[in-house]
């Protein structure tokens, strides 16, 4: 399989200094100031201005705010989110948030790179695409384990939707289509202006976005399952508000 255009050596979403921001002592003030945050969310107060509240009180960093601001929603979009996840899915169809799920797996191979346990049990990177995008020796893996996921869960066939406007999104829609040939998994892989909207109100859909999960049917939680089975016992930053996720 050609790699033109793949970056070696790679650590998608490695920042060093997140090893004390995110370490041992800095989860328990990052909780602590989560249960400040869910308290003003679940009495009406904007996202913006409880986590700027909150990370002012206990002095966080920028990626430290960054962080809550993925992991936190208040309790009642965390309860819709959870009641509408799909865990069997045999013999449908799966849409997926290309970018957002293989970014994710990407970055989960990299050990030290941080990655959230949010509130509704999705598992968030904090890597940031800001409309760039290289491919990586990890994304090879990233959409191998996806295929092989599928398969092992009996789905029928997959749909990716990639965002267009993003850099190198025609090289990975070609590595997929490689991929998922060789994996003989169906596989569908169309660049979209707003994929967001395309997987509006659709059913089964592979998402960590808190605006997709919002608008889809229902969704699975495809990164965080593929890192359990790919990955057990892999280190994440347990950001969930103690929901029952």
């Amino acid at each position: 399989m050609k790699d033109a255009g793949m970056a070696h050596n790679t650590r998608r979403g490695f920042v060093s200094r997140d090893a004390v921001e995110f370490g041992a002592r800095a989860a328990k003030i990052l909780k602590e100031a989560q249960r400040d945050i869910l308290f003003l969310l679940d009495r009406g107060y904007r996202k913006e201005s409880a986590v700027t509240f909150a990370g002012d009180h206990f002095r966080l960093s920028a990626r430290q705010r960054a962080a809550l601001v993925r992991a936190t929603c208040c309790s009642q979009a965390a309860a819709s989110r959870i009641s509408r996840r799909k865990d069997v899915f045999t013999g449908q169809t799966v849409y997926l948030d290309g970018f957002n799920i293989i970014i994710s797996l990407e970055a989960a191979q990299s050990l030290e790179t941080t990655l959230l346990k949010c509130m509704e049990g999705c598992i968030r990177d904090l890597c940031g695409l800001h409309g760039t995008y290289r491919l990586i020796a990890d994304t090879q893996t990233a959409v191998r384990w996806i295929a092989q996921f599928l398969k092992e869960n009996c789905a029928a066939r997959s749909v990716f939707y990639l965002d267009a406007p993003v850099s190198n999104s025609g090289n990975l829609k070609k590595l997929i289509g490689e991929i998922m040939e060789d994996e003989k998994f169906p596989a569908d892989i169309i660049l979209s202006q707003r994929p967001d909207a395309e997987l509006s109100g659709k059913a089964n859909v592979a998402s960590g976005d808190a605006l997709v999960l919002d608008r889809c049917h229902s969704w699975i939680n495809l990164a965080a399952r593929i890192i359990a089975w790919k990955l057990p016992g892999r280190r994440l930053v347990e950001l969930d508000a103690d929901t029952p996720c």
